[in-house]
């Protein structure tokens, strides 16, 4: 007799409910998820270091108070947030940092409604990282509302060739955690070795 195998995430689809309404919230892909990784492992061992906080990556349910469902590509909660936490269910409120990373499927939600919510309910920091471009946009809240602190863009020799000095030395290699003091994320180190 054959035993048959069944995928858990096929009885538990993975969902996220923007607005009232359910979505698939399908899995990344291995580039994708070498960003987050990396990305989370400086926050992550930075946090590690100071108790400052948590790190969460994709696939944490948070429940924001509109009834929204999030699974954020990455989540940071501090320390004197941490109440939030539910460490069997979940995230019960609002994280203090939010990063999502762009893909076809989910970037005009990422821009939209996903903005949107989490500017409304008061996540002081947003990352919207773009892997092909590598680009990373950082959203500061400021009186309620988001205001685009720094593009952050990581260019190759041959594009650093054809800039001027002036240019080349406002070139900024390293995204600052604005949440947290004194934590910068280098953009090599984000970007090594992802989509070719």
């Amino acid at each position: 007799m054959a035993t048959e195998i069944i995928n858990e995430r096929e009885l538990y689809p993975s969902y996220e409910i923007i607005g009232g309404e359910k979505f698939m919230a399908p899995s990344a892909a291995p580039t994708h998820g070498r960003v987050i990784m990396r990305l989370g492992t400086i926050i992550e061992n930075y946090l590690e270091e100071t108790n400052g906080g948590y790190v969460f990556a994709d696939d944490i349910d948070i429940h924001f108070p509109d009834g929204s469902l999030y699974k954020p590509d990455l989540s940071v909660v501090l320390e004197e947030n941490s109440s939030i936490i539910d460490w069997r269910k979940g995230i019960y409120g609002v994280p203090d940092m939010v990063v999502e990373i762009l893909s076809y499927s989910t970037r005009r939600k990422d821009l939209g409604v996903k903005k949107d919510t989490y500017e409304a309910h008061g996540v002081r920091e947003y990352w919207i990282i773009d892997p092909w471009a590598k680009i990373i946009d950082v959203y500061l809240l400021r009186d309620g509302k988001y205001f685009l602190s720094g593009e952050y863009m990581l260019l190759d020799e041959e594009d650093l060739e054809l800039m001027t000095e002036a240019e080349r030395a406002e070139v900024k290699s390293e995204v600052p955690v604005s949440i947290v003091d004194g934590l910068t994320v280098p953009l090599k180190y984000i970007f090594k070795r992802t989509y070719k």
